[in-house]
């Protein structure tokens, strides 16, 4: 059969079947290496093409800034200042009133808020912001775990995990700073070799995701907590004949669906919606050619 396209609808029929299969959806992000994700994040799968451009130093200050921290925790330990008075006020004063009042989102959204202020000034303020940020996502996973869940409780872990990141901050931003150039160097070999692949490089806002071979777990946990759902689709032309589909850079894939055991994360309608619009494609192509 002559091969007609590149590897990215490979990428959209495989990455389409997988999420039409049962898999846990995760509270957090460990699948994804723990990346600091918003909930307006756009995510994206990308594949061949301009994928490989992507992959530059600014799309990997998020991931290398998660495994910066991780690797910094254990040298950036200081107490937490004493913020927590005013704070736990005003902090119970949005949760008394709001019944899905989260301790994380709490902590990292007023944490978050402070990093652009403190890295205007900085030579590389994106960097900077990123650091800050896993810094914020760190301290606030760690304090608002195992918190009560009354309003006290979560506002005492929520100002607990604020009051730590500032005081970390400094640490952080330092020891993070000497591990970034490695850790870009090693994600720009990684982030290549995804896009070459059938199954594509992963990016949310232009960050490239580092989700350590676990795409189909880390899909489902952005999914769980995205406004938007991870946008897996691709755009050209496909042939598939007995389950297979055939690229012209030689590759290939299976692709077999199964709905017997369809997920609870919303990403089924998903992922039928992406089959449904390739098996319109070859549809079309199959009409052509018959006139």
């Amino acid at each position: 059969m002559r091969k007609l396209i590149g590897t990215s609808l490979i990428a959209a029929c495989c990455l389409a079947v997988p999420l039409l299969t049962a898999s846990p959806a995760q509270a957090g992000l460990e699948a994804c290496g723990n990346i600091n994700v918003e909930a307006s994040a756009q995510c994206k799968v990308e594949v061949e093409g301009g994928c490989v451009a992507k992959c530059t130093p600014v799309s990997f200050y998020a991931s290398c800034s998660a495994k910066g921290y991780a690797s910094c925790e254990g040298k950036c330990d200081l107490p937490a200042v004493d913020c927590s008075a005013s704070c736990e006020g005003s902090c119970q004063g949005s949760c008394e009133p709001n019944p899905n009042f989260s301790c994380e989102a709490n902590c990292t959204g007023s944490c978050d808020a402070d990093c652009s202020g403190q890295c205007a000034a900085a030579g590389n303020k994106g960097e900077c912001e990123a650091q800050c940020k896993a810094t914020c996502k760190g301290e606030c996973d760690a304090s608002c775990k195992g918190s009560p869940a009354t309003c006290e409780g979560k506002c005492q872990g929520s100002c607990e995990g604020q009051c730590k990141a500032k005081a970390n901050m400094s640490c952080q931003a330092e020891c993070q700073g000497k591990l970034s150039a490695n850790c870009q160097s090693e994600l720009k070999g990684g982030c290549e070799a995804a896009c070459k692949k059938p199954e594509g490089a992963l990016f949310c806002d232009g960050q490239y995701v580092d989700h350590g071979g676990n795409m189909k777990d880390c899909i489902a946990a952005l999914n769980a907590m995205l406004t938007v759902k991870v946008d897996a689709s691709a755009s050209a032309s496909l042939e598939c004949a007995n389950g297979k589909c055939e690229a012209e850079a030689e590759a290939e894939a299976g692709c077999s669906l199964s709905v017997a055991n369809q997920p609870s994360d919303g990403s089924a309608p998903y992922a039928l919606g992406l089959l449904g619009a390739l098996g319109a494609l070859v549809f079309g192509r199959y009409r052509r050619r018959q006139k």
